[in-house]
């Protein structure tokens, strides 16, 4: 299993030129760590999330990194075009210098992306596997035409290609349509922090009766914070945990308001859930021995690739003391 660092460039100061350079801090940690992968999410129109131009700050990450792969978590394919996407992917698996992984997702629940950039929930889903059929053929090959729902070009050849001869590209998704997408063309899989362990389990079951080998590289995004007591690690997490319960409660309801044409069902604990006490117990947060625990559990239940960690508390100094203590005390007992 791969570590990974989870980014979302939080802006709990708010400043926004401290919040970037505090992210960039944390992967420059990681990478000194040894961590294989970091991973940065896409968020819009947030005071919170400063990673509306995830592609922006990775250009930046590349430059400031040598060694650890670089992962979009995800870029949200209906809020862009196809085309363009193409293009910048490929320029940055150059910049990186191969080390670019491709993750990508429809966005939600944060209806006022999908106002902003006039894109309907109800369509989203079928933009984003159409987008990611289209930048597959573009990257890699010549005169690509394509004629497609929502998408069409003739005859196009972007420039530059990819260093890498195929990109790893993953879906961060637990629809069935999504995850047979992903399983049929050997695309790996992800799971977000709230997203309940039974969920994962039929997301991955479900690939890996499609593809027996391909959901091995399957990433799992958790919350983080290791501490010298179980107590401490909670109380430095909670507020995190609180805002990010606060926020995501709103979202949904928004979401649930016109769920009946959006075809959402109800958020419950077997599914996703952002209840506080949800989040702790579903989080890896805690001392050592209880962190080890956890990571033991979700290993055996879903064979992981990459476990990716969101580190929790508001200070940069006692993310980076969680880290270490993670490397020396949690990481190799996993």
């Amino acid at each position: 299993m791969k570590t990974g660092l989870f980014c979302n460039y939080e802006n709990h100061h708010q400043n926004a030129r401290r919040a970037i350079f505090e992210q960039v801090a944390l992967v420059r940690q990681a990478e000194s760590l040894n961590f294989e992968e970091a991973w940065l999410s896409e968020h819009h129109f947030s005071e919170v999330n400063l990673s509306s131009s995830m592609l922006v700050l990775m250009a930046h990450l590349a430059g400031v990194t040598s060694k650890i792969r670089l992962g979009t978590a995800a870029v949200l394919l209906p809020f862009h075009n196809p085309i363009r996407v193409a293009e910048d992917i490929a320029t940055l698996d150059n910049l990186c210098n191969g080390r670019l992984l491709f993750g990508v997702a429809k966005g939600g629940p944060f209806p006022q992306q999908n106002k902003h950039f006039a894109i309907s929930m109800a369509e989203s889903r079928a933009k984003m596997l159409e987008a990611i059929a289209l930048i597959q053929k573009l990257l890699y090959e010549n005169d690509v035409s394509f004629d497609g729902q929502h998408y069409q070009c003739d005859r196009l050849t972007v420039h530059p290609k990819p260093l890498q001869q195929q990109i790893p590209v993953y879906i961060a998704s637990g629809d069935d349509t999504s995850i047979e997408f992903a399983a049929k063309n050997s695309f790996s899989l992800m799971g977000g922090p709230p997203f309940a362990l039974e969920r994962l389990k039929k997301t991955v079951s479900q690939y890996r009766d499609i593809n027996p080998s391909g959901a091995d590289n399957f990433v799992l995004a958790r919350f983080f914070f290791v501490g010298q007591t179980n107590e401490a690690a909670v109380n430095e997490a909670m507020p995190f945990i609180r805002q990010f319960s606060q926020k995501m409660t709103a979202n949904s309801a928004l979401v649930m308001q016109n769920g009946s044409h959006n075809g959402h069902k109800a958020f419950d604990r077997t599914n996703i859930c952002f209840d506080e006490d949800y989040l702790i117990e579903n989080s890896i947060v805690g001392d050592s021995i209880t962190c080890r625990d956890k990571i033991k559990k979700f290993q055996d239940e879903l064979n992981l690739g990459t476990l990716a960690l969101k580190p929790t508390s508001f200070d940069l100094q006692k993310n980076i003391e969680s880290l270490q203590r993670y490397n020396q005390e949690v990481r190799n007992h996993v």
